[in-house]
This record gives C-alpha cells, structure tokens and sequence, in this order.
C-alpha cells in the first residue's frame, strides 16, 4: 500500500531541492540534496568533499548554511503547502559548532519549542508577517550534535 502523505512530502521535498539548486549558487557549489521531509522536520544532506576545510573536516560556514537553508525550507514547505505567496527571510540566528565534522553531514531542522505553525499562519493571515522560530542541528553518527543553530525566520506575505 502507498503511504499518500510520504508519497507528497517526497515530491515537494524533490521540488524544494530543485529550487534551492537552480537559485542558490552556494546550494549548487555545496551540492546539497533534501534528505527526508515529514511534514515536521526538514533533512538536507550535503557531502564532505565539496565542504571541506584546511583540515580535512567540514567548514564551519558549511554547517551554517545548511542548518540555514534546512529551517528556511522547512518553513517554504509549509508556506507552499497552503499555496500562500510569501517572502520568507532569515530574521537573526546564533550557531554552536561543538564538534568537528569528519563525513558527510546533514542538518535536520524542526519548530522550536513552543512554535507551531498555526499560531504562525493565523498571524500571518492578520498581519501580512509572521515569524518562527527553528531549531537545527548537525547530528554525529552517535546522534549528537555536531553543530546547532536556533534561528528566527520572518515570512512576508506578497502583495
């Protein structure tokens, strides 16, 4: 039997990929690819070799920028699932980098505790703006974390 809802978190997860590819250089250089989608969280999986620093691990800017791009899209998903139009920026963020990465990584990003996408959208739907909060991490292959990022995202819908 097919599991309908994994089926569409797989496609949209697939078209979230495409875009960040064919819009973000930095994605491309990276050669990030979506990972697993749920509906809840958001995985984007990037390999070493294209992110490695002087030492042989992955750059720290590396880490950063997929736990960035894992917690925008995260929020993408959820806005184009309601087929809303909206700008959706990174507001502020503070990265914790607490061990050295030696493989190829991923970042999962999830709500923050206590965010939920309904207070968000009904905010949104009121004011034209509504912002979230995500938390990210980079898990070792133990599952503990590598790097972590707590970010606010605003979402503006378009006029």
């Amino acid at each position: 039997m097919i599991d309908l809802a994994h089926a569409a978190h797989a496609v949209h997860a697939a078209a979230l990929e495409h875009e960040l590819l064919a819009d973000i250089p930095l994605a491309r250089a990276m050669a990030l690819r979506a990972d697993a989608y749920d509906g809840a969280s958001l995985t984007l999986a990037a390999p070493l070799a294209p992110n490695v620093n002087d030492k042989g691990c992955a750059f720290g800017g590396s880490l950063a920028s997929l736990m960035t791009l894992s917690g925008w899209g995260l929020i993408k998903l959820a806005v184009d699932a309601r087929a809303l139009a909206c700008d959706i920026y990174v507001q502020d963020s503070s990265v914790r980098y607490l061990a050295p990465v030696w493989q190829d990584f991923a970042a999962v990003a999830r709500l923050a505790e206590g965010e939920a996408f309904e207070e968000f959208f009904a905010t949104l739907a009121a004011r034209g703006k509504g912002r979230l909060r995500v938390h990210c991490t980079v898990p070792l292959a133990d599952g503990s974390p590598a790097a972590t990022l707590d970010a606010r995202f605003v979402a503006l819908a378009k006029r």
